[in-house]
């Protein structure tokens, strides 16, 4: 028998407010913690996420999840 392996998308994000790597950390650990996201990449200098998970992220999501952590959500990149 054959499973499929799921596909993986990486999607990247503008953020705004992360002056340190605290902010760093606390975004990835905010972001780690969506439905589906197996890893992910901050760049402070960039001011980006770049995001792995199992499929397709709910863009509002990702938006919620920032902005709840206390920086700004800037769109996709």
């Amino acid at each position: 028998m054959f499973f499929k392996k799921k596909e993986e998308t990486v999607t990247s994000v503008k953020v705004g407010g992360m002056s340190c790597e605290h902010c760093a950390s606390h975004v990835k650990e905010t972001l780690l913690s969506i439905k589906g996201v197996k890893k992910v990449d901050v760049s402070l200098k960039e001011a980006t996420a770049s995001i792995t998970s199992n499929g397709p992220l709910d863009e509002a999501s990702l938006k919620d999840a920032i902005e709840s952590a206390g920086y700004e959500y800037l769109g996709l990149k």
